[in-house]
């Protein structure tokens, strides 16, 4: 009880640094939107769905199913737990700002994967305060750019009695700001990340399974850390503890869940975030790159499950040596012939076909998506304020937000 309790007073400090984050920069643009989503729900209408049984692996069989108990990719790894390939799996939340983002090029910069690929992060980006000029760079170098809500809502209070509709909204509407104000193609943008790791029971999840995505990554789980827990699909029902509820029980088929699988700080407590321990090694970078290596040991000398780095960069400015101790970390783990640094899409894609040693047989292409950067200065016209956003090739008439993510001019 003492930990869950700790978890949560964790998530709030990671609240009130994505607060102080969130008010640092802005910029934006628009053009025509190819739409991912489905038709949303009505407001009224009730999403009925199956309840989940409990899962059989004789019925749940890769790449569209897997079992949530299962420890191995596959049953005969058993014993072979060393040729596993070791992911690491880098995010940030929040919006990207032009102080963020020279820290982001600063620590992916020369890294490259064991097979030759560059290495990558995935960015959860929620659009209020987004530099779309550069969530765009940050997309041709080969990140993976994925949701976290257009309003990031307020509070947990929101997210947990958010309705399929609600959650459409919110997620819909940022596919098209994506595609308009940065050139994401919204087919590449596969996954999600609730606000404050608070999610609505099914409606999360059925409501992300609408809009095409194919995973969510805002599930903490203390309980299965040791042996780590592996990503897994909601066809069936899930064993993972529920520590931020309403947590799912419907049949979702074919719709995967990364679980974010918690680190331990310096006094043995659970925090599902970097930023949300409370107990954080002494601010010199060898305590910290210690404490960092001691986590990650966990999965690598372990049952290999990929290993999460979930932050908001907020966390840097807390220690002078916040930052040069990750970033020696991450530089450290790409000295070793076994680890993957890549976003979770990437990830999942070997989850759902694993193999012994290396484990995808070519890189990625790297997305053309040419950006003529343009400053705009718009209105938000929910509150009157004037906004200054960078975005490709053009300028919205009005700042966009839920319900005109476009920014077209109201009559």
């Amino acid at each position: 009880m003492k930990c869950a309790t700790l978890l949560i007073l964790g998530l709030l400090l990671c609240a009130a640094l994505l607060s102080a984050a969130q008010k640092q920069s802005g910029k934006t643009k628009t053009k025509k939107v190819k739409n991912k989503q489905k038709a949303p729900i009505d407001q009224q209408e009730e999403l009925v769905l199956p309840k989940a049984e409990s899962c059989k692996a004789a019925s749940c069989k890769l790449p569209e199913c897997r079992c949530s108990d299962n420890v191995l990719p596959r049953t005969k790894f058993q014993g072979k737990e060393s040729e596993i390939p070791q992911f690491v799996t880098i995010t940030f939340d929040d919006a990207v700002n032009a102080v963020n983002y020279a820290q982001y090029e600063l620590l992916f910069s020369g890294l490259t994967n064991p097979d030759g690929c560059t290495a990558s992060g995935t960015f959860f980006l929620s659009h209020e305060y987004t530099d779309y000029v550069r969530v765009n760079a940050l997309y041709r170098a080969g990140h993976e750019i994925a949701l976290h809500s257009v309003t990031h809502g307020d509070g947990t209070d929101y997210w947990r009695a958010a309705d399929v509709a609600t959650i459409e909204r919110e997620f819909g509407d940022q596919l098209q700001m994506l595609q308009a104000f940065a050139k994401v193609d919204p087919q590449s943008v596969q996954g999600m990340r609730l606000p404050f790791l608070q999610i609505s029971g099914n409606n999360s999840f059925a409501a992300a399974k609408r809009l095409g995505l194919s995973y969510d990554s805002s599930w903490p789980t203390q309980q299965f850390k040791d042996p780590a827990m592996w990503p897994y699909t909601l066809d069936y029902l899930s064993k993972q503890d529920c520590q931020i509820g309403p947590c799912p029980d419907a049949a979702i088929p074919g719709f995967w869940v990364n679980p974010m699988v918690t680190w331990t700080d310096t006094e043995g407590y659970s925090c599902s975030m970097i930023d949300a321990c409370v107990y954080p090694p002494e601010d010199k970078v060898d305590a910290l790159f210690d404490w960092m290596l001691e986590n990650f040991n966990r999965h690598y000398e372990g049952n290999r499950a990929p290993f999460g780095m979930y932050l908001h960069a907020a966390w840097f400015s807390r220690g002078r040596n916040y930052f040069a101790a990750f970033k020696k970390f991450i530089h450290h783990l790409n000295t070793y012939p076994d680890v993957y640094l890549t976003g979770i899409a990437r990830m999942l894609e070997y989850v759902k076909k694993p193999v012994l040693g290396a484990p995808f047989k070519g890189c990625p292409a790297m997305p053309a998506a040419a950006c003529h950067a343009v400053q705009c200065h718009v209105q938000k016209l929910s509150t009157g304020e004037e906004r200054y956003m960078n975005v490709c090739d053009k300028c919205p008439a009005v700042y966009p937000w839920l319900g005109n993510p476009l920014g077209q001019q109201r009559l």
